[in-house]
């Protein structure tokens, strides 16, 4: 089982960006879906989780209302998008995934990560 991360890249201030994750191998698809990202020297930090059923999503105090999780379950497929990024939003983002229902903003619950895309944002 693998995820695959993209669409990272370097953006000003107040730019947007979307991030996809897709699932090679066997299929993830109700697996509850998570991004996370981790800054220079720091753990990794909560961003947003998606239910399986992709009707329940949950937001970090920090990126709530300009970020949004989704997913095609048809396409083995999780996005974030990105809106009014700021410089504080540079980092690492990692794609994740879990069997467990609930929506854990712990990184220790998820058992399946993607290999992380560098998302820079400059003033």
């Amino acid at each position: 089982v693998q995820l695959q991360a993209s669409g990272g890249g370097s953006v000003q201030a107040g730019d947007s960006l979307r991030l996809s994750c897709v699932g090679i191998g066997r299929t993830l698809t109700m697996y509850t879906k998570a991004w996370f990202r981790q800054f220079p020297g720091k753990e990794r930090e909560f961003v947003a989780a998606i239910h399986g059923h992709g009707r329940t999503t949950h937001y970090a105090d920090s990126v709530e209302g300009r970020f949004t999780i989704s997913r095609d379950n048809a396409e083995n497929t999780v996005w974030l998008q990105m809106n009014s990024l700021e410089p504080e939003d540079t980092a690492v983002y990692y794609c994740a995934a879990s069997r467990e229902f609930a929506l854990s903003v712990s990184s220790h619950e998820y058992e399946y990560w993607g290999q992380g895309t560098l998302v820079t944002v400059s003033s």
